[in-house]
């Protein structure tokens, strides 16, 4: 069995890529790099490679996620060992959204459990996709080797088969040994991805230093985050029926 599926997600299949790098400027190549990358990266590395110097720029540059990865690319050095995949707080939603999160976040409390939480809309099962976006109390997270899930209202999946074959798919099993090709869970997830790389293994009770360690770090992420007021977009972004580039004030 591969990696947990799917595209979209969290888990390895859905955040890890295969890639190459072709170029003279290459100090090393011909080998196989495993350092943390991050696609906000390539802002960072192609601005360096190129001379450009933000601080002597006329007009103040804004502040970018990304790191210069070029000496882990050219040279096997790595330049992070850290990625913040998602942080959500239903706190810093003020429109209906935000509310629907917040009720949801204290209906199905977060736990060390991986319990299944279906989340429903009247009579109808929403949707994953709309499911993991309604229940906003989530935090994902890869430091070195470890990642940690946590939170309510997520997706979590199974695995599918190595040969890709349509239908051979593994489901996982909750803390009452029920089995699920999929779920919209509540709880907290580590994994220790030096050695379990298929991500089957929650090891969240076993290291709940790491857990603690890695949580700590949510609260440092979200000082940064603005409050969100409205769920529409900007008015200042359209111009003439084609939507532009803006700032809020």
């Amino acid at each position: 069995w591969y990696q947990r599926r799917v595209r979209g997600s969290f888990l390895e299949s859905g955040v890890r890529e295969v890639s190459f790098v072709y170029s003279s400027l290459l100090q090393n190549s011909g080998y196989t790099n495993t350092n943390l990358h991050h696609v906000t990266d390539w802002y960072a590395t192609f601005q360096n490679l190129v001379g450009d110097k933000p601080w002597e720029h006329s007009k103040q540059q804004l502040p970018i996620d990304g790191v210069d990865i070029w000496r882990s690319i050219s040279n096997n050095k790595s330049c992070r060992n850290e990625i913040l995949y998602e942080l959500r707080d239903p706190s810093k939603r003020l429109d209906r959204y935000g509310q629907n999160a917040l009720e949801n976040a204290k209906r199905y409390p977060i736990s060390q459990n991986t319990s299944i939480v279906k989340i429903w809309n009247g009579t109808h099962k929403l949707s994953p996709p709309i499911a993991s976006r309604i229940a906003q109390d989530f935090f994902a997270i890869r430091h070195k080797n470890w990642k940690l899930i946590v939170g309510t209202g997520f997706i979590l999946q199974g695995w599918s088969s190595k040969d890709g074959l349509v239908g051979q798919y593994r489901g996982f099993q909750d803390d009452h040994g029920r089995t699920h090709s999929w779920g919209v869970v509540s709880g907290t997830f580590l994994f220790d991805l030096s050695t379990d790389i298929r991500e089957e293994h929650n090891v969240a009770e076993l290291h709940p230093y790491i857990v603690k360690s890695l949580l700590s770090k949510k609260q440092g992420y979200l000082d940064k985050v603005k409050t969100f007021k409205k769920s529409t977009f900007s008015d200042q972004g359209m111009l003439n029926g084609v939507w532009k580039p803006w700032v809020d004030p």
